[in-house]
């Protein structure tokens, strides 16, 4: 018998998702003779244990398509017309560097805007590789609070940047409650570790208004209402205290404002919380019951619990209720919200804040559609925008006025990009960019407690480059000196974290470099419980249920801006957690609009993927979930054609008629192109602009529709 012997130019490259979600996953690359042949997740990584998701598995195919953007284009049809020829660097950069000059020269550089966020999630390519070159150029600042600027704010009012809880420790749980979260289409690799905890005897509950994926291997799901999650969590604290239920020597130990709390919250009864939140009382007084009871709980939070118009309370009372029962006091016990607070990561060496001019306009993208319409009346007007890292025409909302400001003649467009999206079709320029499997980049996670490294696998495709190439290339074009502008990768990824911290010792990139990742120096995760004798980053260094820095109104290390229409920086806000009921809500009335909620696709990452057509085939065509009565009071067949519409816009998909939602709740999966549509428009037509309580989150969840046969 023959031995077959491996080939010599095969190799294994160790590597890293890029996308935005908590998994970040370790992968291990297969290259012959220069060729990416397959990719799987790294079988020795204690988080991805050898697997990755439906968007990734076959990422190899996304890489090689034949739809891949390769080379620098000019438009040469009208705008959305996707008519573009092939031109060079040396001309894309030279029209580039020409307009945005002349632009700044006449307009003014705030004239000139950035739009984008967290297509790829490296510390290199991702979040914040323009910023020192906008900062220099004086353009708008682009307020970027897509997901979890919200939930942030109110987490660190309560908990201070705590990193909370490690996820392996789930598996010591003995009540998981995930809320507003579906783990097993958007946090796939955290769910093995709650299975175990279920297999050895946890209780799991789900709070969700759609019987999600995870809904339906929980032991409990609870359907409520969109926007109403803050009654139900008051509610549950009324209980706990109410019946003593709480751990009165944590409380009095670790924790600052009980008595302040527990007047605020009896108020909040499970009778009233019920007409609020469709949930039963009993059932409410079963929920508080069991968490306060079953130790150690944990309460897993996902980025659609900021989606209304009170979602920072939302968060600031879950953020509450660990320290109420003193769940913090065992591995397994607390909330996880982000991680991401362990990574000593060196931002300032990353976003050129010293480059900033005093007093820079600053337009959230939430409002791009207006602020290119003119609706914003902003002065100077946008004349320019240059897009990278997102997809707006289908992430942000107001669709129609995005694209009726993308299609001004007068506004010269450029997108970076892979792949010629909704929003590259509206371009004067399109530049080629890498994926990651054709660039080098270090990540952090919002998931789980390890650093992990992307070793560039293949030479880039024809010309595409890496966002740090592009805006190197582009600072130097437009005459910027300042080392932002020259720093290899290598230096950055040099200057990307604290290396001195104490979680990063004996971590060097080299070390990164050659094992692809390395865990935080953090207890291990059966040993993992940071503030069970308290010592939470709080000003008091307690849970603070009356927040220190609501008082003093600039909150939050000045990372995330108050969102409140009522409110100013500067001013004191309610230091309590509290009620603030939807803006939009169709139950209660008879006007015949439902509760739209637009959920996280399972086969797509926001709107990557959702042009490639394994992951197509896995999501399917784009639908509307309604219950039986709903449909039938509207003559509604399953399969058939609908229009959902409100005063912002419509859009149309086919109707699937499920119990997975409660009567008068619709959901319709976010992600889907709008040039794949059967009407031109996507579930971002109907999204309100409107910001949040707290940090300008947005209000997706709070939409109401009116949804007829098509």
């Amino acid at each position: 018998m023959t031995a077959v012997l491996p080939d010599p130019a095969t190799v294994t490259v160790k590597a890293a998702c890029p996308h935005d979600c908590p998994d970040t996953c370790a992968m291990q690359v297969t290259v012959a003779d220069g060729v990416a042949t397959g990719v799987r997740g790294d079988p020795n990584h204690p988080f991805t244990q050898g697997g990755l998701c439906v968007k990734l598995n076959n990422f190899v195919d996304t890489v090689y398509s034949p739809g891949r953007v390769l080379y620098p284009m000019r438009r040469t049809g009208p705008k959305g017309s996707g008519q573009f020829e092939r031109i060079t660097w040396e001309a894309a950069l030279e029209e580039i560097a020409s307009k945005f000059g002349a632009i700044a020269e006449e307009f003014g550089p705030e004239a000139i805007m950035p739009a984008s966020y967290l297509g790829t999630q490296g510390i290199l390519n991702g979040l914040n590789v323009g910023d020192p070159f906008f900062n220099r150029l004086g353009a708008t600042i682009a307020e970027r609070t897509y997901c979890d600027s919200g939930a942030s704010t109110a987490y660190v009012m309560t908990l201070g940047p705590a990193a909370g809880v490690d996820p392996e420790s789930f598996v010591h749980s003995k009540f998981i409650l995930i809320w507003a979260c579906n783990p097993i289409s958007t946090n796939l690799h955290l769910w093995p570790f709650i299975a175990e905890a279920q297999r050895r005897g946890a209780k799991i509950v789900v709070v969700d208004p759609l019987r999600s994926r995870t809904a339906k291997h929980a032991d409990w799901h609870i359907p409520i209402r969109p926007g109403t999650d803050t009654a139900l969590a008051l509610a549950m604290m009324h209980v706990i205290i109410g019946e003593n239920l709480h751990d009165a020597d944590y409380v009095a130990n670790h924790t600052v404002g009980f008595d302040e709390l527990a007047e605020r919250v009896l108020e909040y009864t499970p009778e009233w919380a019920a007409e609020q939140t469709g949930v039963p009382a009993d059932d409410i007084r079963t929920l508080a019951r069991e968490y306060a009871t079953t130790q150690p709980s944990m309460i897993r939070i996902g980025v659609a619990i900021e989606r209304h118009a009170g979602g920072g309370q939302t968060v600031r009372a879950l953020s509450c209720l660990p320290g109420l029962v003193g769940a913090w006091k065992r591995p397994g016990g607390g909330i996880l919200a982000l991680p991401l607070w362990a990574f000593p990561v060196n931002w300032p060496a990353l976003l050129g804040a010293d480059l900033l001019k005093p007093g820079t306009r600053i337009v959230n993208q939430f409002l791009l559609g207006r602020a290119l319409t003119g609706e914003l009346e902003l002065d100077p007007p946008i004349k320019a925008l240059m897009v990278y890292n997102t997809n707006p025409l289908v992430v942000c909302p107001e669709q129609d006025k995005l694209v009726a400001g993308l299609e001004r003649e007068d506004l010269f467009t450029v997108v970076s990009e892979h792949f010629m999206t909704d929003t590259a079709d509206y371009a004067d320029i399109v530049l080629p960019a890498t994926t990651q499997l054709e660039q080098d980049d270090v990540m952090f996670s919002w998931g789980h407690f390890y650093i992990t490294f992307n070793n560039r696998s293949i030479e880039p495709l024809g010309e595409a480059i890496p966002n740090t190439e592009l805006f190197r290339r582009l600072g130097q074009r437009m005459g910027f000196t300042e080392p932002y502008f020259t720093r290899t990768d290598s230096e950055m990824i040099a200057a990307a974290f604290d290396w001195s911290a104490p979680a990063m010792e004996g971590i060097t990139p080299e070390l990164l470099r050659a094992e692809g990742w390395a865990r935080l120096r953090l207890p291990d995760a059966d040993n993992y419980a940071p503030y069970a004798e308290g010592g939470f980053p709080t000003p008091s260094g307690k849970v603070e249920f009356v927040s220190a820095a609501a008082a003093m109104g600039n909150f939050v290390l000045g990372l995330f801006r108050q969102g409140s229409e009522e409110h100013q920086p500067g001013q004191p806000v309610d230091p309590l957690p509290h009620w603030i009921a939807p803006r939009e809500s169709a139950f209660g009335s008879d006007s015949g609009r439902l509760n739209l909620i637009s959920p996280k696709s399972h086969a797509y990452l926001n709107s990557s993927f959702a042009d490639q057509p394994q992951q197509r085939r896995i999501q399917g065509e784009p639908a509307l979930l309604i219950h039986a009565k709903d449909a039938a009071e509207r003559g509604i067949a399953d399969g058939a054609p609908v229009r959902v519409s409100n005063e912002r816009g419509s859009f149309v998909v086919v109707a699937k008629v499920t119990d997975d939602t409660a009567p008068g709740v619709v959901a319709a999966y976010m992600g889907a192109w709008r040039k794949h549509a059967k009407d031109l428009a996507t579930v971002s037509a109907v999204s309100p602009f409107a910001f949040a309580d707290l940090g300008n989150a947005p209000t997706f969840s709070d939409t109401w529709v009116e949804v007829a046969p098509a």
